[in-house]
This record gives C-alpha cells, structure tokens and sequence, in this order.
C-alpha cells in the first residue's frame, strides 16, 4: 500500500522507496501565470509535476490563435515525450494558473523512466488518461454548444487548481475555447444569471458546482468517469515532503477545497498585467526567449500532447 505523501497525485501513487530516490532530484518551482514552458519545436529541458498550479496545452494553426487540445494540474505531468523517446515538445505549454510545481531534469526523468517499475506504470496510466481527454475536447470543440464547454472549462479548472475562484479575461477563454470573446461573454451571462457563476472584470467564482456540472456538456463527466475507473487512477491528493517545505505547510494537509484569499491574491496579482491585453500578451510573453515555430502536426505527438 501507498504511503507517500505527494500533493501531486501521480507522485503520490509511487511506493516510498522509489519516491524517496526521486526527491533529490526533484526541485520545488514557482509557475507564473502567462510563463510559457514548452515550445512547438524546442527542446525539452525539464519535465514538471504541477502541485497547485495549471498549464494549458496548445496548439498552434497558421492564421488563428493558439487552442488548448488539454490541461495538466495536479494530476499529472508536463513532458510526456520525454518518456517517449521524443526530445522537443510538439505544443505550447502556457500556465494558466500561478502555483507551485516539482521539476526534474529531462535527462535524469528519461534514465529513470528506462528503468521501468512503478514511475513507469503509473506514468502509462496517466499518457492513457491524457489521451482520452485530449480526443474527447476536440470532440467537444466540434459539436458542442458554447455554453456547455464553458462550463466544463471551469469544472475542469477547479478540478486541477483546487479552488472556485481564478482570474480569466473573456478574450483568454474564447481563445482557450476556439471561439470569438462576444460567444464567451454571451455563456458567461447566461451562468451567472442562472447563479451559478460570478463573473466581474474578469474575476470568477464558481457558486453552485452541481449547478454548473448539470450545466456542462457530458464531456466533462465522461472524462472524470473514464479517469474513476481506470484502475490505480491519480485521485489521491496529499502533500509532498519536498512541496510542503516550499510553501510552508504541514505534510498531510488536506489539499481539497479553496486555498484561501491569500492564494487568490496571488492570483490576481499576477494576472493583472494581462487584463487589458488578454491572451495576446501571455501567449507573446515567451517570444522574447523562444520563436513560436508550428511544427505540421502529427497525429500520434498531437494525441499525447505537452
């Protein structure tokens, strides 16, 4: 049985002794919003298991803004290729969501990965899981009404970050969502006059969850069921040794529910500084170190994504 620690839930599935031998080699990091991680084309330098931060996966089509195939939090890993033998990332890993992370090299992440044992299996659970809810948004995409996306963005978000509130401009979930910001305000309008949501200058509050679930279009159930039942799936949420001594905190404390005003200060914070540019100013904030070069997307390394 499992007695790790690990506010990451795909570390948290590793035996002790196999996560004790990885804890020297994973360093607590701080994630900002509108940090770009990943470029299509770029080496992979580091692979990251998110703790209470978001990153959104996207990618990029000559003459559009860039659309988010999958979001990682706290369930899982950003550098899947790695492990697959690929060493530059085919999407564009933005975060979307200030918080904390563990990083390890990719170098050290591809020895161990080698080795096979339980990173191994656990981490073959998880490519599978992000496989379904990679091909199940881009069904959504496809067929389903804004409205119902909307809110199954917003289901998934508090899933990953843990909490009902974050800071989300109309023009940066159109973006996210692949429709115009007018289609965005329209959803969120009729949310928030059924009550189930807040929503001013860009700050929202999930009010009534089951009310937004029923909501949501089925696609956010059908990837929460299909991730319930695969067997070992990356539910349990407990804190790490190594990210309770970055932030502070007891190991063991409960990691469920929202993390507090001073967290959602942070929040706001951050991302003040794209409320009057929205999307284009974080999805420009890694061209200063990095070119957004579109790579013809290939339909395996698309499927697996970050």
């Amino acid at each position: 049985m499992n007695h790790v620690a690990a506010v990451n839930s795909l570390l948290a599935a590793l035996p002790r002794r196999e996560y004790q031998r990885l804890l020297g080699r994973l360093e607590p990091v701080t994630l900002t919003f509108g940090e770009i991680l990943y470029e299509p084309g770029k080496p992979i330098r580091h692979v990251y298991f998110p703790t209470d931060s978001l990153v959104s996966l996207l990618t990029l089509v000559e003459g559009h803004m860039a659309l988010e195939i999958g979001l990682v939090g706290r369930e899982g890993m950003l550098g899947i290729p790695v492990a697959l033998g690929i060493k530059h990332s085919p999407v564009r890993a933005l975060v979307q969501g200030t918080g904390t992370a563990l990083r390890m090299t990719a170098a050290y992440f591809r020895s161990e990965y080698a080795k096979g044992g339980s990173l191994n299996r656990e981490l073959n659970r998880y490519i599978h899981e992000r496989i379904i809810q990679i091909t199940q948004t881009a069904a959504c995409n496809r067929f389903h009404p804004i409205e119902g996306r909307l809110a199954r963005w917003l289901l998934m978000t508090r899933d990953r970050m843990g909490t009902n509130h974050f800071h989300h401009t109309h023009e940066l979930l159109g973006n996210m969502l692949g429709v115009l910001r007018v289609a965005v305000t329209n959803a969120a309008g009729a949310l928030q006059r059924r009550q189930l949501i807040s929503y001013s200058r860009g700050e929202i509050n999930i009010l009534d969850g089951k009310g937004v679930e029923a909501a949501s279009c089925r696609c956010y159930q059908a990837v929460k069921n299909m991730h319930d039942s695969i067997p070992g799936g990356h539910s349990s949420l407990k804190i790490s040794p190594v990210a309770a001594a970055a932030r502070g905190l007891q190991p063991g404390a409960d990691q469920q529910g929202d993390r507090g005003k001073e967290t959602d200060e942070v929040h706001r914070r951050d991302r003040q500084r794209v409320d009057t540019a929205g999307v284009s100013t974080a999805l420009s904030a890694g061209a200063r170190t990095a070119t957004a070069a579109a790579l013809p997307l290939q339909s395996y390394p698309t499927l697996v994504g970050d």
